[in-house]
Protein backbone atom coordinates (compact mmCIF):
# COMPACT_ATOMS: atom_id res chain seq x y z
CA UNK A 1 0.00 0.00 0.00
CA UNK A 2 1.22 3.34 -1.19
CA UNK A 3 0.38 6.74 -0.01
CA UNK A 4 1.38 9.72 -2.88
CA UNK A 5 0.79 13.53 -1.53
CA UNK A 6 0.30 16.02 -4.46
CA UNK A 7 0.49 19.78 -4.01
CA UNK A 8 0.07 19.03 0.03
CA UNK A 9 2.70 19.21 2.59
CA UNK A 10 3.04 14.93 3.58
CA UNK A 11 1.76 14.51 7.07
CA UNK A 12 2.91 11.18 9.05
CA UNK A 13 -0.53 11.55 10.20
CA UNK A 14 -2.19 11.64 7.11
CA UNK A 15 -0.38 8.61 6.33
CA UNK A 16 -1.29 6.89 8.49
CA UNK A 17 -5.41 7.69 8.57
CA UNK A 18 -5.23 6.61 4.81
CA UNK A 19 -3.37 3.32 5.60
CA UNK A 20 -5.73 2.66 8.44
CA UNK A 21 -8.84 3.07 6.81
CA UNK A 22 -7.84 1.30 3.63
CA UNK A 23 -6.56 -1.59 5.83
CA UNK A 24 -10.54 -2.04 6.99
CA UNK A 25 -10.99 -2.39 3.89
CA UNK A 26 -8.53 -5.04 2.82
CA UNK A 27 -9.67 -6.77 6.25
CA UNK A 28 -13.20 -7.32 4.73
CA UNK A 29 -11.89 -8.30 1.09
CA UNK A 30 -8.39 -10.39 1.73
CA UNK A 31 -8.51 -10.42 -1.90
CA UNK A 32 -7.09 -7.48 -1.48
CA UNK A 33 -3.98 -8.42 -0.02
CA UNK A 34 -1.91 -9.32 -3.46
CA UNK A 35 -3.10 -6.32 -4.78
CA UNK A 36 -1.35 -3.16 -5.66
CA UNK A 37 -3.16 -0.51 -3.90
CA UNK A 38 -2.01 3.21 -4.28
CA UNK A 39 -3.59 6.54 -2.71
CA UNK A 40 -3.26 9.69 -3.87
CA UNK A 41 -4.07 12.88 -1.23
CA UNK A 42 -4.04 16.00 -2.81
CA UNK A 43 -5.41 19.67 -2.51
CA UNK A 44 -6.09 21.88 -5.16
CA UNK A 45 -6.92 25.23 -4.64
CA UNK A 46 -7.79 28.14 -7.61
CA UNK A 47 -4.83 30.56 -8.02
CA UNK A 48 -7.47 33.36 -10.05
CA UNK A 49 -9.40 33.21 -7.15
CA UNK A 50 -9.67 33.50 -3.44
CA UNK A 51 -11.39 30.61 -1.64
CA UNK A 52 -11.47 27.37 0.55
CA UNK A 53 -8.96 24.37 -0.27
CA UNK A 54 -10.21 21.64 -2.28
CA UNK A 55 -9.03 18.03 -1.10
CA UNK A 56 -9.01 15.33 -3.20
CA UNK A 57 -8.42 11.36 -2.41
CA UNK A 58 -8.07 8.87 -5.37
CA UNK A 59 -7.57 5.42 -5.01
CA UNK A 60 -5.74 3.08 -7.43
CA UNK A 61 -6.30 -0.41 -7.00
CA UNK A 62 -5.04 -3.38 -9.37
CA UNK A 63 -4.37 -6.83 -9.22
CA UNK A 64 -5.35 -10.24 -10.49
CA UNK A 65 -8.61 -10.23 -9.43
CA UNK A 66 -9.94 -6.44 -9.27
CA UNK A 67 -8.49 -4.71 -12.16
CA UNK A 68 -7.47 -0.72 -12.50
CA UNK A 69 -9.71 0.03 -9.70
CA UNK A 70 -9.99 3.64 -9.91
CA UNK A 71 -12.43 5.61 -7.32
CA UNK A 72 -11.54 9.31 -6.46
CA UNK A 73 -13.60 11.77 -4.34
CA UNK A 74 -13.28 15.50 -3.36
CA UNK A 75 -14.18 17.05 -0.40
CA UNK A 76 -13.70 20.34 1.56
CA UNK A 77 -11.72 18.51 4.12
CA UNK A 78 -9.09 15.61 3.47
CA UNK A 79 -10.72 13.68 6.02
CA UNK A 80 -14.39 13.90 4.51
CA UNK A 81 -12.89 12.68 1.13
CA UNK A 82 -11.53 9.79 2.62
CA UNK A 83 -13.83 8.70 4.62
CA UNK A 84 -16.21 8.97 0.84
CA UNK A 85 -13.54 7.18 -0.74
CA UNK A 86 -13.75 4.12 1.66
CA UNK A 87 -17.13 4.20 1.84
CA UNK A 88 -18.07 4.19 -1.92
CA UNK A 89 -15.12 1.61 -2.14
CA UNK A 90 -16.52 -1.01 0.18
CA UNK A 91 -19.74 -0.43 -2.47
CA UNK A 92 -17.85 -0.74 -5.53
CA UNK A 93 -16.06 -3.91 -4.17
CA UNK A 94 -19.47 -5.25 -2.95
CA UNK A 95 -21.11 -4.50 -6.20
CA UNK A 96 -17.96 -5.92 -7.86
CA UNK A 97 -18.41 -9.33 -6.57
CA UNK A 98 -22.19 -9.32 -6.82
CA UNK A 99 -21.57 -8.91 -10.72
CA UNK A 100 -19.38 -12.47 -10.67
CA UNK A 101 -22.00 -14.02 -8.46
CA UNK A 102 -24.91 -12.86 -10.68
CA UNK A 103 -22.77 -14.02 -13.48
CA UNK A 104 -22.18 -17.59 -12.52
CA UNK A 105 -25.98 -17.76 -11.34
CA UNK A 106 -27.15 -17.17 -15.22
CA UNK A 107 -24.18 -19.40 -16.49
CA UNK A 108 -25.90 -21.97 -14.29
CA UNK A 109 -29.55 -21.45 -15.23
CA UNK A 110 -28.53 -21.80 -18.86
CA UNK A 111 -26.56 -25.10 -18.08
CA UNK A 112 -29.30 -26.32 -16.29
CA UNK A 113 -32.18 -25.46 -19.15
CA UNK A 114 -29.90 -27.28 -22.21
CA UNK A 115 -29.37 -30.39 -19.61
CA UNK A 116 -33.71 -30.31 -19.10
CA UNK A 117 -33.68 -29.97 -22.97
CA UNK A 118 -31.64 -32.45 -23.80
CA UNK A 119 -33.46 -34.37 -21.27
CA UNK A 120 -36.78 -33.86 -23.06
CA UNK A 121 -35.40 -34.64 -26.00
CA UNK A 122 -34.03 -38.28 -24.93
CA UNK A 123 -37.76 -38.97 -23.49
Amino acid sequence: MRVIFKNLDESTFARDLAIERLASVTERFPDLQNHRIDTTLSMENSPHQAGPDFFTVKVFINGKRYKSLILQKSAPSLYIALADVVEHLLEKLNRYGDKKRVKNQSKARKEKSIIAKVQDMKM
